[in-house]
């Protein structure tokens, strides 16, 4: 019988095409599995989840949405007693308790823990990868890093000039010390906080800053100035700068959720002003309350909390309408400055600057369900653990 040459070249094609997917596809685990086994420096943990668009920037911390690096940390509320006012101040405490961290638990609000950290400590950070929180020492030139599983403080990294902020960028590679009495940034490594550079800026008192969905560039606030200052995060190149006005006092800054918009909160203005990243333009005044001061995203991610130091109470932002749509106010007043929400967004924790306190909020209602007594002028307290991939500083900003 004569063979028939098209049916058996066809065979021999779909079995030469099967070897060549099942060999690529063994190729391909191999290097998934080598991936894995070796992370890289820059790469968040593996959470099985796309990478959020410009428009989902607080799609990954969500309630219930924890990165494993945080399994067994306590839940704890850490506020670092500074001792002074900030611009702005009111009242200079004359509590002896200064230069210390105040170790709160949020579930029974009672103070669990106390320690010395050293001279005018200004934030809690967390790192990029979770495992350490910072505590900046500014007028120590230190950072005091905390084991998050025993809420401890270990041997701290001296040398570090006036360290009053900390962020990290978002491929986990750079820590950036903001060195806000020296008008300048340095560079420094993640998790040794060895030097690498010393980057001058064009401002005075640079202190808060935030990134882009993208990460290629971050915006930083200068409050003695009152100024904006936006920077290539590789380069630390100066892209651009915005003049708010001598008079604005701008603090914190925060991405919004729609992954365009940058919120900066004008101590002297009163409110939110919205700045659109990519070309520095500013909005209208989003009118908040007296000495706006801290944002936080709520837990979906669709809400800003806004702190109005002066006038004592916290407004609740609703970024798509750009208008107030809630006002939760301090019963007798109060100074809600730093904090943070908790992980299942039902709590925003703030400290009291002017007033020697801690501020727990409901959320749901805007409840004070608690005013919890701690040491002088506390400033930027941290709640942790909270969700999230990473870290990009503060007192948790995450993405």
């Amino acid at each position: 019988m004569r063979p028939n040459r098209t049916g058996l070249a066809l065979v021999c094609g779909l079995i030469l095409t099967t070897c060549v997917v099942i060999a690529g596809g063994l190729l391909a685990s191999g290097q998934d599995a080598r991936r894995a086994a070796s992370p890289g420096v820059g790469q968040p943990p593996n959470t099985g989840q796309r990478a959020a668009s410009p428009s989902q920037v607080y799609a990954f911390t969500h309630a219930g949405m924890l990165s494993p690096a945080v399994a067994g940390a306590r839940e704890l509320v850490y506020v670092p007693n500074s001792g002074e006012t900030g611009m702005g101040g009111t009242r200079w405490s004359t509590s002896t308790d200064r230069d210390t961290v105040t170790v709160i638990d949020p579930k029974t609000f009672k103070i669990v823990d106390h320690f010395h950290v050293g001279g005018m400590p200004q934030h809690v950070t967390p790192s990029w990868d979770l495992k350490t929180l910072w505590v900046d020492a500014s007028s120590s030139d230190q950072l005091v890093p905390i084991d998050p599983h025993t809420g401890k403080p270990g041997k701290p990294v001296r040398n570090v000039d006036q360290p009053y902020n900390l962020y990290f960028t978002p491929d986990g590679r750079s820590a950036l010390v903001v060195a806000e009495y020296l008008n300048r940034i340095d560079v420094r490594d993640p998790h040794t906080m060895a030097l690498r550079r010393k980057v001058k800026v064009p401002c005075r008192g640079i202190n808060h800053a935030d990134f882009s969905a993208d990460g290629s560039y971050f915006i930083a606030t200068c409050e003695y100035s009152g100024q904006l200052l936006k920077f290539d995060t590789k380069s630390m190149k100066l892209l651009g700068t915005l003049d708010l006005g001598a008079d604005s006092m701008p603090q914190d800054i925060r991405l919004g959720p729609d992954g365009r918009t940058f919120y900066v909160a004008g101590f002297h203005d009163g409110g939110l002003i919205p700045i659109e990243g990519t070309t520095l333009h500013r909005g209208a005044l989003i009118r908040t309350g007296a000495g706006t001061h801290g944002i936080y995203p709520s837990r979906d991610g669709t809400l800003l909390y806004v702190s109005n130091r002066q006038a004592g109470s916290v407004s609740v932002v609703d970024p798509t309408i750009g208008a107030v749509v809630a006002n939760w106010t301090i019963p007798g007043g109060g100074s809600p400055d730093m904090g943070g929400v908790s992980a299942d967004g039902k709590q925003l924790w703030l400290s009291g600057r002017n007033d020697d306190e801690v501020y727990c909020f409901s959320t749901t209602n805007g409840r004070l369900l608690a005013r919890i007594h701690v040491g002088a002028n506390p400033h930027g307290l941290a709640i942790f653990p909270q969700p999230g991939r990473y870290s990009l500083g503060h007192t948790g900003n995450y993405r």
